[in-house]
């Protein structure tokens, strides 16, 4: 573990907030890779992010309920359990869970798709480059991470706009 942090460390030690967060993720990296699996290790991260940022939001991992299936169909099953209504899925998922929208809406479960531009913020080395990590964020906006986190929502799109979103990325060779 000790490689990986010196490299958080080499890039982000002139980050405004290193200091604020670095101490502890050190910690919690050091103390987790004395036997923890990678979905544990996944997990405790998470977890710290979470608290990092103050996000409240509960954890429960499928593995934990009682469900079965594949794909659509345990997520439609988890949807079920839960008692949720509405399921809103990354854009990503929109090529495949499009064709598979019945598997979810038979079981009254209606489907949306996140919509999300990412803003922009300060960082070490421009020019700037969305999407690069939590860790980036927190580093360099500290408290502000989840206002600007928050601040690249959009109202989710429905199927049919996915799925034109979905046409528009698609290459002339029919690639994305």
């Amino acid at each position: 573990m000790a490689r990986p942090l010196r490299a958080v460390e080499l890039n982000y030690r002139r980050a405004p907030f290193f200091d604020k967060y670095y101490p502890a993720l050190r910690e919690l990296l050091l103390s987790a890779s004395a036997g923890l699996r990678l979905a544990e290790l996944t997990t405790a991260l998470l977890r710290w992010f979470m608290e990092m940022l103050e996000i409240k939001t509960p954890i429960v991992r499928s593995s934990e309920l009682a469900v079965d299936g594949k794909r659509t169909q345990l997520l439609a099953e988890i949807c079920r359990l839960l008692g949720a209504t509405t399921y809103i899925s990354p854009l990503g998922s929109a090529d495949y869970l499009l064709s598979e929208l019945e598997v979810l809406t038979g079981q009254g479960v209606s489907v949306l798709f996140q919509h999300y531009e990412h803003p922009s913020y300060r960082q070490l080395f421009p020019p700037f480059q969305a999407y690069a990590s939590v860790l980036d964020l927190l580093f360099n906006e500290g408290e502000n991470s989840l206002p600007m986190i928050r601040s690249g929502r959009r109202t989710p799109f429905v199927p049919e706009e996915a799925a034109q979103h979905l046409n528009a990325k698609v290459g002339s060779d029919g690639t994305l």
